[in-house]
């Protein structure tokens, strides 16, 4: 049977001014300042908040890169793989969509975006005064997100702490709702004998909370209610 596998990217964008004073845009990853060109920032944006199959990627670029024509100089299988083996670019496979999609998910750490009540204000009042949309059409831009409560129990979790998917399905098994410090994320997430960070994606995966917590993450992320993070270990 053929491998289902599953793309996204990985870390937050981000401007940084250089030596000369010029203002460039960065992928923020791990601690660490990322820069890209042109035709690789098209590709990043194409994936980012989007989880898609091989297929899908180099039609969401021939989209993004209408108006970047005369950067487009290489094939886009090029600068996937240069951004897969840069580790902006993330992959999931598996013998169905649901293994892909966990293979995906399972170790990423999740992290809130980030978006203060007078930023979403601010970009409110601009939306509406510019005349681009109705007052309905930003009020519904802006709603609040309506999560389920896996939904919910996720963002409470990464609110706390960064936690890997299969983390949060761990503490969602054992209904822990509060980390209040990292001595108790590992006695409680991490205090048996069985449990490592290299096989928690592992033994998680066929757990009764599983699917629920793994689709939850993906919608949370396919709605840009969080970015995902790299978990070294």
């Amino acid at each position: 049977m053929e491998q289902k596998k599953l793309y996204t990217a990985v870390g937050r964008l981000e401007r940084q001014t250089n030596r000369q004073g010029q203002s460039c845009p960065v992928i923020m990853l791990g601690g660490q300042s990322y820069m890209m060109d042109v035709q690789e920032m098209v590709v990043w944006t194409a994936l980012n908040w989007r989880i898609v199959k091989w297929d899908d990627i180099a039609l969401q670029c021939d989209k993004l890169a209408a108006s970047f024509e005369s950067a487009i100089s290489r094939p886009w299988d090029a600068c996937i793989n240069r951004l897969l083996t840069r580790g902006l670019l993330v992959s999931g496979c598996g013998e169905t969509e649901y293994d892909a999609l966990y293979d995906l998910l399972g170790s990423l750490g999740i992290i809130p975006a980030s978006g203060s009540v007078w930023v979403r204000a601010l970009s409110f009042l601009k939306l509406v005064l510019s005349r681009r949309v109705t007052v309905n059409q930003a009020l519904k831009l802006f709603r609040k997100d309506r999560r389920t409560d896996y939904e919910s129990r996720v963002m409470r979790l990464a609110h706390q702490a960064l936690l890997s998917t299969a983390e949060i399905i761990k503490c969602v098994e054992q209904d822990i709702s509060t980390l209040p410090s990292e001595q108790t994320l590992m006695e409680k997430v991490y205090g048996d004998p069985d449990t490592t960070c290299y096989n928690i994606a592992y033994q998680m995966k066929n757990s009764r909370s599983s699917q629920a917590v793994t689709l939850a993450v993906a919608n949370l992320y396919l709605r840009q209610q969080i970015i995902f993070e790299r978990i070294n270990v």
